[in-house]
């Protein structure tokens, strides 16, 4: 745990940061529970880990954003990440900037992910520019359908996800939208 950390920018609450190496483990044991994972297709492996962070890291470097490891303020865990992305999988909408977040399960229910989004909306729209940002999950998700609803994201339609097609339980996904 490192009490001298560099944020982005923080919320109320939260630290927002770009990815170190020392997060691969404890990324990884978020992206390893079968809670925090219900919505995915799988749980993640070490390797799926440390290419995203790598993914992250690079974004960050060439736009500016990505989703953001995010620490508590009062004690500097880190518990997940909440940011930006874009997502240029084949729709009609892509590419985009979208957002999203995964936040260890002991810290759900806690507002961590309304608070964190609603930071990291201010943050595009007021030094990031971004005109316009977009939502996507699951229709099952409802935990996430429901966060986008409340931090103003407005559902535009429901789309079968291209890169889960051959998931049943997954396909079919909605998008939200917000403009600044």
């Amino acid at each position: 745990m490192n009490q001298d950390k560099d944020y982005l920018f923080t919320s109320q609450r939260l630290g927002f940061r770009n990815w170190e190496s020392a997060d691969i483990d404890e990324l990884h044991k978020i992206n390893s529970d079968k809670k925090v994972m219900e919505f995915f297709p799988s749980v993640s492996t070490r390797k799926q880990t440390i290419e995203f962070i790598e993914k992250m890291k690079s974004q960050f470097s060439e736009k500016g954003f990505c989703y953001y490891a995010v620490d508590k303020l009062d004690d500097k865990n880190f518990i997940g990440f909440i940011g930006l992305s874009e997502q240029t999988f084949i729709a009609d909408f892509t590419p985009c900037v979208d957002i999203g977040w995964r936040i260890k399960y002991s810290e759900w229910n806690k507002g961590f992910a309304t608070e964190g989004a609603i930071k990291c909306l201010q943050y595009a729209f007021e030094v990031l520019k971004i005109e316009e940002i977009f939502s996507i999950a699951p229709k099952i998700n409802l935990k996430s359908t429901h966060i986008m609803a409340k931090i103003g994201l407005k559902k535009q339609n429901e789309f079968e996800h291209p890169l889960l097609k051959n998931d049943a339980r997954l396909k079919t996904c909605v998008l939200f939208k917000i403009e600044k």
